[in-house]
């Protein structure tokens, strides 16, 4: 035997794309194979028909009566303390853009999926035909008594801002923009992790956001929410950095990005986006797909031991190790098979899992926070490591304790409608959570989730 190690060999660009193609090959064949993701089951015992009378007629009315009493009983009475609306206008769908309320379903499908095998949480999808975001907000206020929670989801910007400030005033429940929020959490637990490895101080650190959608719009919101000093932000969007004063940045058409505007870049620094890098601490990207959109000899001007996220999906900003090759110390991405995976699915569902069980009034960023400070204390008690700052989503046991943190802020703040103890809230998320996934592994022991037919017959 070669006395050589199998060596890391760098992947070619060829096969990276191969390899992220591989995954749109296949959906659409299982998605026909299974005519969908998600299904509705029954959770009550069912021992022969006479058991109708109690779930319906006649005996459902003294349970109808008892929620005219008390709306608030429909919490305990039905199954809305653990259904949650996954609400979108198909106008800024994954990477596709505006393809339609149609076109929409199966990545909101998705979204019901993820919520129930990582959260335990019922997600049904509710695509609409309309682009109107007071429609968006009126819908969602008349479908509030069904639901313990709202996720906004795939709305385009500005209008998704505007959409989620406005319903989260006018409903009782939890209303959360998962492409605004939820990315932000894993990006704040990410970096919380990463500048701890690289021995800086976050809050006094320089952050460029390279892109100014909704994710990071958001992501400089919770950073500044967390600590971060406003001025040691720097943002930068296809017209370069982005500062006070710049003429295309008007109020009017956009009140979020133009109060950042004013907020961020103390410096005032101006000009393209190569500025934006130069001795900076980490880059936050969340931009058009690579290669090529961040440029190694930008990173090269970045500070020692600099960090970098390059989120853009299916293909970074950058490849990982043309960012390491340039100085980069840390890299995260979108994608599962490199390290670092920043992955909104290691929020959404543990958070609504958290403010579900307490029946809260809102979600608010101060509850992301608490999210993201639990995601980052779990990897860094497990161990981390450059190549390691994030939980992966197969450690299940993160989501109970992230939604613990997000249902005891709730607490905190004043926005839960019940009190449970810590230790009830961790023994309640564990024993749902584990549910889902053991009734998924069931069903598909068992056949009624059939097995799907092998790669190459679907690729046929």
């Amino acid at each position: 035997m070669s006395k050589l190690k199998k060596e890391e060999r760098k992947p070619t660009v060829d096969e990276l794309l191969a390899k992220a193609k591989k995954p749109s090959m296949l959906a659409p064949p299982l998605h026909r194979f299974y005519g969908g993701k998600v299904q509705v089951l029954p959770k009550c015992a069912v021992s022969s028909p006479s058991d109708f009378a109690i779930w319906y007629t006649p005996g459902v009315a003294a349970v109808c009566k008892e929620i005219q009493a008390n709306p608030d009983k429909s919490f305990e009475l039905t199954n809305r303390w653990n259904y949650v609306a996954v609400v979108s206008d198909g106008t800024r769908v994954l990477g596709l853009g505006d393809i339609g309320p149609e076109a929409g379903m199966p990545v909101m499908e998705g979204k019901a999926l993820l919520f129930k095998y990582l959260g335990g949480v019922d997600g049904f999808p509710i695509c609409l035909k309309t682009k109107d975001p007071e429609e968006i907000i009126r819908t969602c206020e008349l479908i509030q008594p069904t639901f313990g929670g709202i996720n906004l989801e795939d709305i385009e910007k500005p209008k998704c801002f505007q959409v989620l400030e406005e319903a989260r005033k006018r409903l009782q429940i939890p209303v959360w923009h998962d492409d605004q929020q939820g990315t932000a959490t894993v990006i704040l637990a990410g970096l919380m992790n990463a500048f701890k490895i690289v021995g800086k101080n976050p809050k006094t650190s320089l952050i460029t956001l390279v892109g100014a959608g909704a994710a990071n719009l958001r992501t400089a919101y919770v950073l500044i929410r967390w600590g971060v000093n406003p001025g040691n932000i720097m943002m930068a969007d296809t017209k370069g950095v982005i500062y006070a004063g710049r003429k295309d940045i008007v109020k009017e058409e956009d009140p979020w990005k133009y109060e950042l505007s004013q907020k961020t870049n103390s410096e005032g620094r101006e000009g393209d986006i190569t500025e934006a890098f130069k001795d900076v601490d980490a880059v936050v990207a969340a931009s058009k797909p690579g290669p090529g959109t961040i440029k190694k000899e930008w990173v090269g001007t970045m500070a020692d031991d600099s960090i970098i996220f390059a989120c853009a999906n299916p293909i970074p900003e950058i490849w990982p190790w043309e960012a390491k090759e340039a100085g980069a110390r840390i890299i995260a991405t979108g994608r599962s098979d490199f390290p670092n995976q920043v992955n909104n699915s290691l929020g959404f569902p543990a958070i609504f899992r958290g403010v579900l069980d307490v029946r809260a009034k809102t979600v608010t960023d101060d509850m992301c926070i608490a999210a993201a400070q639990e995601l980052a204390k779990f990897a860094e008690e497990r161990g981390m490591n450059d190549e390691d700052i994030l939980p992966r989503m197969e450690e299940w046991e993160v989501y109970p304790r992230e939604a613990v943190a997000c249902a005891l802020k709730s607490i905190d703040q004043g926005v839960a409608r019940i009190k449970p103890s810590r230790k009830e809230l961790y023994d309640k998320a564990v024993a749902i959570i584990q549910n889902a996934r053991e009734s998924t592994k069931l069903l598909m022991k068992h056949g009624l989730i059939k097995q799907a037919p092998p790669e190459e017959e679907l690729l046929k």
